[in-house]
């Protein structure tokens, strides 16, 4: 039987690092739902659609095909997973502050959400896997094995997101990178389609003052006990 482990939780938390690890130290399939977003933001803004157009996005989207894995060893360059767009690898691409700025928007489109969330179950379907996300733990995964809710405090977070954001922008300030994750935030929590929030069933993980590798550990220790 399948085992699923639903992660929520908001921009620069640590989720994609953590899910990543995880699902190779337990031997899961890791799916980074948010890539999926940033990968049809990233061809929208290419073919100049306007991101609060959600017809044209969603038209784009159904003829689009989009591949998330974890990296092969030849991809190993840091990045936390490969993503191809019509075969295309656009990994690093779709990191970039252009996508950042507005891939919120897109990812509040109930229709763009509804397409994507159809092929989020799918590979999820009787695989163990390590999904995370905004909103996987009540509306992609709502029967998920363990529900985790990955947090830290304002000011990690910053710089959490100031350092990424920096690697493809070198030209970005802290200030600028504090702007943009407060617009994420706000967008994330108030967006009328699946808003972040924790459900009752979630346990929360701070993360603030622990390292990748604790964070990784303490939820592989939860699974073990779990499985028993």
């Amino acid at each position: 039987m399948s085992f699923q482990i639903a992660i929520d939780g908001p921009v620069a938390a640590g989720k994609s690092t953590v899910a990543r690890i995880l699902a190779q130290k337990l031997d899961f399939v890791y799916v980074d739902t948010g890539a999926m977003y940033r990968a049809i933001t990233l061809l929208s803004l290419r073919k100049g659609i306007e991101v609060s157009d959600e017809e044209a996005i969603v038209e784009l989207l159904r003829k689009t095909v989009i591949d998330v894995r974890s990296p092969e060893e030849k991809e190993k360059d840091g990045r936390l997973s490969t993503v191809l767009v019509n075969g295309e690898d656009v990994s690093w691409e779709i990191r970039k502050a252009k996508v950042s700025a507005v891939v919120a928007k897109v990812a509040s489109l109930p229709k763009v959400r509804e397409v994507l969330v159809e092929k989020q179950r799918e590979i999820a379907n009787n695989r163990d896997v390590v999904m995370e996300g905004r909103d996987i733990t009540y509306v992609v995964l709502p029967k998920a094995n363990l529900k985790i809710f990955l947090t830290a405090n304002q000011e990690v977070r910053v710089k959490r997101y100031f350092l990424k954001l920096k690697e493809t922008d070198p030209q970005l300030t802290i200030e600028k990178a504090r702007e943009l994750l407060l617009k994420r935030d706000e967008l994330d929590r108030t967006r009328k389609t699946s808003p972040l929030k924790i459900v009752d069933d979630a346990w929360i993980v701070d993360t603030s003052q622990l390292s990748i590798d604790e964070v990784v550990d303490k939820i592989v220790e939860r699974v073990k006990e779990m499985r028993l």
